[in-house]
């Protein structure tokens, strides 16, 4: 939706910027009546949401894992009902956090089921319980998600169907973007290419291979930086990708 980023407290006269906060609250007295200011309306979607799975991962030696899974699984559906990929105006990146999220929520549906997992399909689940919510400015040495090799096979499905979620909505989010910014006629028929691919994983219940997964994710990365920056080699690279997602 399109919104005011300043905000303005009626009863205090305090202001804050909605953009950082994602609240119609005043963080100086607390009162909900407020009006935005000043700033033309801008197209945003993205709130500030905390992702922290200390519960569940320091959970996982006392508790059986599929309650364990149950926790994970609520904690990353909430951080995902809550991000978005434009802030104020400006597109943003698919970033890994948001990946990570999207692929636990789904790996959790299935250890949540109580279903028997061999050595490799528990060991998938609890690599994304360690890692989704890292930090990459204070944890960089930690991986948010397995390497395509590391998928078990028997979870290609989930990373698939996962990583085409992800993708379709931050392809519907960059076309929103697109309507409200002036476009090459290249970017808007990148998205249309995009969103094809993501149907096809879609179709197939996300059963693709996890490299073609990879590879999904690549090219709304190259398509995002295309459309923020204009970067021809994006476009080169999205294209070079559609070739071999075909």
């Amino acid at each position: 939706m399109k919104i005011r980023g300043q905000r303005e407290c009626t009863d205090c006269g305090a202001r804050w910027s909605y953009y950082d906060t994602g609240s119609v609250e005043c963080p100086d007295c607390g009162s909900l009546r407020s009006v935005g200011v000043e700033d033309d309306r801008r197209l945003h979607t993205d709130s500030p949401a905390e992702f922290d799975l200390t519960e569940p991962r320091e959970a996982v030696d006392a508790r059986p894992l599929r309650e364990v899974a149950n926790t994970a699984g609520d904690l990353a559906r909430e951080y995902v009902r809550k991000r978005g990929f434009v802030r104020g105006g400006d597109l943003q990146r698919l970033d890994d956090t948001y990946l990570s999220a999207q692929e636990l929520r789904h790996t959790a549906d299935v250890v949540g089921r109580g279903l028997d997992l061999n050595d490799d399909e528990e060991w998938y689940f609890l690599a994304l319980l360690r890692g989704a919510d890292a930090d990459p400015e204070t944890d960089p040495e930690t991986d948010r998600r397995p390497a395509p090799g590391e998928v078990p096979e028997s979870m290609h499905p989930v990373r698939g169907l996962a990583y085409a979620e992800a993708v379709a909505e931050y392809r519907r989010e960059m076309a929103d973007w697109a309507d409200e910014n002036e476009v090459a006629d290249a970017g808007r028929d990148a998205l249309e290419t995009l969103g094809d691919h993501v149907k096809r994983v879609q179709a197939l219940d996300g059963d693709v291979d996890a490299e073609t997964a990879e590879l999904l994710v690549s090219s709304a990365r190259d398509v995002g930086e295309y459309l923020r920056t204009g970067d021809d080699d994006a476009l080169v690279s999205a294209r070079d990708r559609f070739g071999r997602l075909a």
